[in-house]
Formats: structure tokens, C-alpha cells, sequence
């Protein structure tokens, strides 16, 4: 039997993906997570309550109806999405980025991104069979503008991917830098929007201020980090004849209608996420004072719900947290940029002061 298996696996699963590793989802049980930028708070008691309440009385036996098309409206408003645009939904924004390579395999195609960024970028290319080309980013995780113009110039790649801000790095690239990307791409660029709701800034004012300059971008954001990262819902944004024909790879009844109520139900409540967003904003800040204080401990500036450190011992001072119960993420090995960094969620409060303490005493 485990001969037959072995053979089949051999002969009848591609060679690449055997080579390949899963995406790792870290156990997390007993300990203080935070290694995987979740929103730390949950819905208040009342709204839990008023929730289940619209769950259960959900059609199960039915598929999605047309009420995903008023999440779709309500996504567009809440987002300000620019005129002539229209929008597209996934189950979280990994099943988005792969349509995209899917919609875009083209002889010759390819996909470039700075790297150290989100990993799937290069694994959705490498599912789809595409190239994946990656541009190292500067020391202190700047966009090299050279080397990526350089990159789009030699290898024309089909789609780019540009994180806004970057995961791990946490920070926002230069807007005039970025210009001058989506200027020379001769296909996609997508902005990844996935921790908007703590950044400064976003790229929708652009699109909407020059949609004529920018008609080959699209805009992505996910629910995920807006709190409903159980849910898996990501939208993506861009011009309709656009997004018309990316949106003919998408399953069919990829939304499930638990997905689509909770979202809605999100969206009627946005207010008690945005206070979520602005405490967790306001923790970032007294986090990484308290970091900064640190004197073996190498802090940079976050637009995220997270933020990268670098420590002396990365591995030792990952186990030396986690047996104080705290559990963050070892990014040491990901990129040689990232050598001896981790990357730690935003929590709460108590979790935070929790993470200091576990930190200070595994460095």
C-alpha cells in the first residue's frame, strides 16, 4: 500500500509541487497569539447575540443569491470606490491573487514583486506555472527604484504586485517611487491594500483623482484585518472592462452566504471596527515607544497592525517568547534582508505589556 502510494505520488502529482512546502500555520494553543495580524478584539455581547440571530435564519440549503450583489454595493461605498470602477470578490484575498494569475496566463507571462513581501505573490505564480521574479529591497526595506525598473524593463512582466503597506516590513512606500512603477508596467499593478484600516494613507485618492492614468491598476483589500479574518472575504477594485474579464476565472458561488452576511453585518456596525482600528492604532504607537526603548532590540516604523523587529538571536529569542507563552512569528529565514527579525502582531493592550515582558526576558 505505502509503495502504491509513493508511486502515485511520484507519477501523478507535479514535480514542482512536491518540491514545494505547505503555507505553515504556526499552533497556537495556550499561548498569547500574536503572529498572524488578527484583529485582537472580538464583537461586543450584543452583537454577537444580533448575529447568530441573522446566521441562523440563513438559507443554508440554498445557494448565494443576489444579495451578494448588495455586499458588493456596500463594499463599494464604504471604500469610496472611484466612478467607472467595479468590484470583485474572493474568498480572502489569496483566492484573488489566484484568478489574477490564472486570468493572466499568457505565453511568456511573468509576476514581479519586491521581496521580502507576502509570500503568496510568488506562490500563486508558481501554481499557475508563471515566472516569478523577485526585487530585493533596499537594507532598510525601501523600494529600489532601479533595480525594479530595471526588472519591469527586461522581463515585462504581466502583473506587479505593490503592498501598501509591505507585510513583514509594515511600512508604506515612497507614492512618487510607486508612480513611476505603475508608469513603466506594461500590464497589471496591483496595489495590495490588505492593512488599510491602520495605515496613514491610501492609493485610492490617486485612482480617483487620475483614473485616466491609472486604468491598468487595481486596488485589493481583504475584511481579514478589518476584524473578520475567520470570515475570508477580499474585494479587489479596478475598471469595469477590467475587472469584467478577470471576474469570468472566479468560481462559481465562491461567497458563501455565512460569508456575505457576516460581512454585511460588519459593514452595518463599521463603526465599532473603526474604534477596534483606533485602539489598535494607538497600541501600535505605545508598542513600538516601548521597542524603541529596548537597547538591543532594532525597531522600525509601522503602518500595520505589526511590527518588525531585529534581535541578536531571532531563533533563541522566538522559543525564549514562546515558552513565556507568547507566540509571534520567525521571519529570520524568509529573505537575507530578514536576518535575526520577527514580526509582532498589535494586540490589546495586556497582550502587548504581555509581549514586552516575554520579550525582554528572551533577548
Amino acid at each position: 500500500m505505502k509503495a502504491c502510494l509513493a508511486n502515485l505520488i511520484t507519477t501523478r502529482i507535479r514535480q514542482d509541487v512536491q518540491s514545494m512546502h505547505a503555507y505553515a500555520i504556526q499552533e497556537s494553543t495556550g499561548l498569547v497569539k500574536l503572529d498572524a495580524m488578527e484583529n485582537p478584539h472580538r464583537l461586543p455581547a450584543a452583537l454577537q447575540a444580533h448575529l447568530g440571530q441573522r446566521l441562523g435564519a440563513l438559507a443554508l440549503n440554498r445557494y448565494p443569491d443576489g444579495r451578494i450583489n448588495d455586499l458588493r454595493e456596500a463594499l463599494a461605498e464604504y471604500a469610496g470606490m472611484p466612478e467607472g470602477f467595479d468590484i470583485m470578490l474572493g474568498n480572502g484575498s489569496d483566492e484573488l491573487i489566484s484568478l489574477l494569475a490564472m486570468a493572466c496566463d499568457v505565453p511568456g507571462a511573468s509576476i514581479l514583486a519586491p521581496l521580502p513581501g507576502f509570500v503568496m505573490y510568488g506562490m500563486s505564480a508558481q501554481l499557475q506555472g508563471l515566472k516569478f521574479i523577485g526585487v530585493p529591497l533596499s537594507p532598510d526595506f525601501e523600494l529600489d527604484e532601479a533595480a525594479m525598473l530595471a526588472a519591469i524593463a527586461e522581463h515585462q512582466p504581466s502583473i506587479i504586485y505593490i503592498a501598501y503597506p509591505n507585510n513583514p516590513t509594515a511600512n508604506l512606500w515612497d507614492d512618487v517611487v510607486i508612480d513611476r512603477i505603475i508608469a513603466a508596467a506594461p500590464g497589471l499593478v496591483v496595489m495590495d491594500e490588505a492593512y488599510q484600516p491602520f495605515a496613514s494613507r491610501s492609493y485610492i485618492t490617486r485612482l480617483a483623482q487620475e483614473p485616466g492614468r491609472y486604468g491598468h491598476v487595481l486596488l485589493m483589500r481583504t475584511m481579514s484585518k478589518f476584524g473578520l479574518a475567520g470570515v475570508r472575504l477580499g474585494y479587489m477594485m479596478g475598471p469595469k472592462a477590467l475587472i469584467a474579464e478577470i471576474d469570468k476565472v472566479r468560481p462559481p458561488y465562491n461567497i458563501s452566504v455565512l460569508n456575505y452576511e457576516c460581512a454585511l453585518f460588519a459593514l452595518e456596525h463599521a463603526d465599532v471596527f473603526a474604534e477596534q482600528a483606533q485602539d489598535i492604532r494607538a497600541q501600535r504607537t505605545l508598542l513600538v515607544d516601548a521597542l524603541q526603548a529596548l537597547p538591543d532590540v532594532k525597531t522600525w516604523k509601522s503602518d500595520a497592525n505589526m511590527v518588525l523587529i531585529r534581535v541578536a538571536n531571532a531563533a533563541k529569542t522566538f522559543e525564549g517568547m514562546r515558552s513565556c507563552g507568547v507566540l509571534v512569528k520567525n521571519v529570520s529565514k524568509m529573505h537575507p534582508l530578514l536576518a535575526d527579525c520577527l514580526r509582532l502582531t498589535v494586540g490589546t493592550a495586556d497582550e502587548n505589556k504581555q509581549m514586552l515582558a516575554a520579550l525582554k526576558k528572551s533577548l
